[in-house]
């Protein structure tokens, strides 16, 4: 019979203390849904009572009816109290939410120090208020803060925090190791040992300060706990949580537990880059699972086998977690990169085709001028239609012109930004002008401006990243550089490169390819009538 295990997340909590991450309501709102579309079992929304985002997000998700546990989160009460006068846990009850997690301490250390308490005080603090939620027809998670460092320090007493939360009727008993210091052997080890000790269902909460967050909560698994808590992304304080794209697919695809639906874990690469665009986090592209390189292909050795066989360089199949393979062409490519990247396009292309070696050897020669199109698809998929078909061009760039100025004294007078572009579109011209906050901004809302009578599609994409690589340091403010943008869409992003010693130059060359790019991909993009345009005062004959 295979093993459940039960997740749960806590991006919209603990995840929201990572540097640099701050989610409104609304923001909550969108990747609860998300997640619950995932099919996790417990979304930890935060603490009802702390601040007015959290009482928002839990009066709002109460019109949802989700299949995830919305939980909240909250600590024991205070010392020398009673559970029913804590502001607090009576918050938690108000909320409306079926389950809420409290966390308390299993360190001495941390008893005497931080809550300055008594070793038996603190064990009433955290009976009094487990039996205070189950009073309240409540699931009670109970998360022992800093248990394995308390547990190495003072295993009896680490044990008997565990024992007066199960007495007080804890349905999950959540062992963490707040600090991310615990080596994944002793984990297992510790694990096993409460195992045999408690009857309630165990859980781990690890952080990732060692890079072993993943590492440790399977090994926790592994050792009998029955619930996984994290974050997507492993965001979270510090070096950050447990993470969740991780987690899921090894304990599914790699050591056989149940987990997530087959058709909701196909989900989990989306859900990942969904949320940290939420978060306005960019991944890291070589992301286990779901990274944008996870199951990408540089080496023509690699390219050449997996072409024959996938499972020659992949660990799995992308698409059981909603990725792809890409094959990236670049200086290293053989042919084999090539063709795949070809015929991935749908291009007619084989080994004896000349074009074939006459492509790479640009790629190449491409490549020592300073261009990087393993991080820019988008240019290479413009790149190899140029060379393998008759592309028509949506425009055709006549020319343009870039003004900087200060309009009142070098000192105080803020900077503007003027772009006039003027574009050939299917033998129609069209000349315009467009300020901005910077010179590619104005370059990006003059051309912006200039196509979309013709293509108001345009409006359904952004700028999304803006990157600028100094190619040549010693050759200072004359030095060439490598411009890389990424663009936006409603259900993909794409990647566009520019090299020049003009970072102006460089800009409009990605720029451009990111409209193009888009054009081509875009459905019914013939021009509107020269008519309509010309009684709007739009273009020049």
């Amino acid at each position: 019979m295979t093993t459940s295990i039960s997740i749960f997340d806590t991006t919209l909590r603990d995840g929201t203390q990572g540097e640099g991450i701050s989610l409104s309501a609304e923001d909550k709102l969108k990747i609860a849904l998300k997640l619950d579309a995932l099919g996790v079992h417990y979304i930890e929304g935060g603490n009802p009572g702390s601040n007015s985002k959290d009482i928002e997000f839990f009066q709002r998700i109460k019109q949802y009816n989700l299949s995830a546990k919305i939980t909240a989160f909250g600590s024991t009460r205070r010392k020398n109290s009673l559970a029913e006068h804590d502001t607090s846990l009576l918050r938690i009850a108000e909320s409306g939410v079926r389950a809420a997690t409290l966390v308390g301490k299993s360190w001495d250390f941390h008893v005497h120090t931080a809550l300055q308490t008594t070793l038996e005080e603190n064990l009433s603090m955290i009976y009094d208020s487990i039996a205070f939620l189950k009073r309240n027809h409540m699931e009670a998670l109970f998360d022992a803060e800093h248990f394995f460092d308390g547990y190495k320090n003072n295993p009896e007493y680490a044990l008997s925090v565990l024992r007066r939360a199960e007495e007080a009727g804890a349905d999950w008993i959540v062992l963490c190791d707040t600090n991310g210091g615990t080596m994944p052997t002793e984990i297992h080890d510790i694990v096993s040992v409460i195992r045999r000790e408690l009857r309630t269902n165990i859980g781990i909460h690890t952080h990732n300060d060692c890079e072993l967050a993943v590492a440790n909560s399977l090994a926790a698994v592994q050792a009998g706990a029955r619930q996984v808590q994290g974050t997507i992304n492993g965001y979270g304080e510090r070096c950050g949580n447990a993470n969740l794209c991780s987690i899921i697919p090894n304990l599914q695809l790699k050591l056989g537990y149940e987990v997530l639906a087959a058709d909701q874990i196909k989900t989990l690469t989306g859900t990942a880059r969904y949320i940290s665009e939420i978060a306005n986090v960019h991944m890291p592209v070589g992301q286990a699972y779901v990274g944008n390189a996870a199951f990408a292909h540089k080496g023509g050795i690699h390219v050449s086998a997996i072409m024959k066989d996938s499972k020659t360089y992949e660990h799995i199949q992308p698409e059981l977690i909603g990725n792809k393979q890409r094959i990236l062409v670049s200086e290293l490519a053989g042919q084999s990169n090539v063709i795949s990247k070809a015929q991935e396009l749908g291009l007619d292309v084989n080994a004896n085709n000349e074009k074939t070696k006459q492509i790479i050897d640009r790629i190449k020669d491409l490549e020592h001028q300073g261009y990087q199109f393993e991080g820019a698809d988008a240019s290479m998929e413009l790149l190899l239609r140029e060379a393998f078909t008759e592309m028509k061009e949506a425009f055709k760039v006549e020319s343009f012109k870039m003004l900087v100025d200060r309009d009142s004294g070098f000192e105080s007078g803020p900077m503007s930004s003027e772009a006039i572009v003027k574009l050939n579109v299917d033998g129609t011209y069209v000349y315009t002008a467009a300020e901005g906050n910077g010179p590619v901004n104005a370059l990006d809302n003059a051309l912006r401006k200039a196509l979309v009578q013709f293509y108001p599609k345009i409006e359904e994409f952004h700028l999304s990243d803006y990157k600028v690589r100094v190619l040549d340091e010693k050759g200072a403010t004359a030095a060439k550089v490598r411009v890389l943008i990424e663009s936006a869409g409603k259900n993909s992003t794409w990647s566009t490169v520019g090299v020049s010693s003009n970072v102006i130059e460089a800009s409009w060359e990605a720029l451009v390819d990111s409209f193009r790019y888009a054009l081509l991909h875009m459905d019914k993009v013939e021009p509107a009538p020269v008519e309509t345009l010309e009684r709007a005062g739009l273009v020049n004959q």
